[in-house]
């Protein structure tokens, strides 16, 4: 304890020095701290988004289209149907409920505003296999479907955008020149996985959008919702089958559709936000590296300024091992309370993040006491090399080092 204390000490006696050498790891565990913060920010805000599309979710996509040799891409094919979707509904047994649905931009007006937007089509069923409420009014029903009937759901944003404070239910907007009533207000759903602002739509029934404002008999998507998460994987292999046996595609041919899992999503997301954090956290440890190197510096230096000190010490009893275990005190103490300083900067950087930016950095506890323990072992590794050559010193030599 007394050559720990005395390390301490000769710390004591350069605080300036002291503070200016621990910088580096003030800032090498600071940035650790708040860029694996980030990257879990990241992180989470993806997998909410994708949640947000809805439970348990499969998309059915139509296959690509072929011109000149060339594909197109996937998506682009028209061989989807609202029958495909009714069969889905009645024939799979692992699917809970499926809607078909079909999309296209358009400018809506109300009495005094405008604004571009999505307009999509959908079946009466699309809010529940979506997972998604109603924040005011009501949803078209299996009636207004059959009819063709001109009524609208609006997205949060475009009813603020078209009546700002107003209650929009009941009233009227024009889509293409064509009166919609306004009969429900969908609650807020924000960005989804694709960067799309799920608020920024106005939901008609799908045989509308169909045959009054696209002339068309396809939908674009079909959406299905698996019984539970364990039963997706079934449900997926059920609509493959169904739709292989409706579209007259012989065994071993090629789908014309394809069909993608919430749960696959989300499990890429997580994998790619993972080497994201991994990457920012290797990036901050670069700082973290170069403090520990700020730290063999200055203790180079330390030892060629207090050589006669250290022979002094060695004509008076001192053993290689004492001066050894001093100067490795005074680098891991330098490093440990560096990395104190850098942790607690970094908790409220994080904090201050929450509260200016709204970002939804966790603060990442385990892996700042990981950070703080590292960068306390680096600077002990560091301090190595001073600290041997400082025991391997001559004791006669020193006591004539001026």
């Amino acid at each position: 304890m007394f050559i720990v204390s005395l390390g301490l000490r000769a710390l004591h006696r350069n605080p300036y020095r002291s503070i200016l050498t621990s910088l580096g790891i003030v800032i090498g565990v600071l940035s650790v701290i708040v860029l694996v913060s980030i990257g879990l920010g990241a992180k989470a805000l993806v997998l909410q988004s994708i949640q947000n599309l809805g439970p348990n979710l499969l998309i059915v996509i139509p296959g690509s289209v072929t011109d000149s040799g060339a594909q197109v891409g996937g998506g682009t094919d028209t061989t989807l149907t609202q029958e495909d979707a009714q069969a889905i509904r009645h024939d799979c047994p692992d699917v809970w409920n499926a809607s078909g649905a079909l999309r296209t931009a358009a400018q809506v007006q109300s009495s005094h505003a405008n604004w571009s937007t999505v307009i999509l089509g959908a079946e009466p069923n699309y809010l529940p296999v979506r997972d998604w409420h109603l924040a005011r009014g009501g949803f078209f029903g299996a009636e207004e479907e059959a009819a063709s009937a001109r009524v609208a759901v609006l997205g949060h944003l475009v009813a603020s955008r078209l009546f700002g404070l107003e209650d929009p239910l009941g009233k009227f907007i024009q889509i293409n020149h064509s009166p919609f009533r306004v009969i429900g207000i969908l609650s807020s759903k924000g960005q989804s996985p694709m960067g799309m602002n799920q608020d920024d739509m106005v939901v008609i029934p799908l045989s509308t959008l169909q045959s009054q404002i696209m002339g068309v008999t396809y939908v674009g998507v079909i959406l299905a919702a698996a019984q539970s998460p364990d039963r997706v994987g079934d449900a997926r292999r059920e609509i493959r089958d169904l739709l292989l046996l409706r579209h007259h595609i012989p065994a071993g041919g090629h789908p014309d559709f394809d069909i993608q899992a919430l749960s696959d999503i989300a499990k890429t997301a997580n994998r790619l936000s993972l080497i994201l954090t991994l990457l920012l956290a290797l990036i901050a440890s670069i700082s973290l590296i170069v403090g520990g190197i700020g730290i063999l510096n200055i203790m180079l230096v330390s030892v060629r300024e207090r050589t006669r000190e250290i022979g002094i010490r060695m004509a008076i009893g001192a053993r290689p091992r004492d001066i050894l275990l001093q100067f490795l005190t005074e680098s891991a103490a330098l490093s440990f309370f560096g990395g104190i300083a850098g942790g607690i900067l970094g908790v409220l950087s994080i904090l201050a993040l929450r509260s200016f930016l709204g970002w939804p950095a966790p603060i990442p506890w385990e892996d700042s006491l990981i950070t703080v323990a590292g960068a306390t072992l680096l600077g002990v590794l560091f301090g190595l090399y001073p600290a041997w050559r400082a025991s391997r010193l001559d004791p006669m030599e020193a006591l004539r080092y001026e």
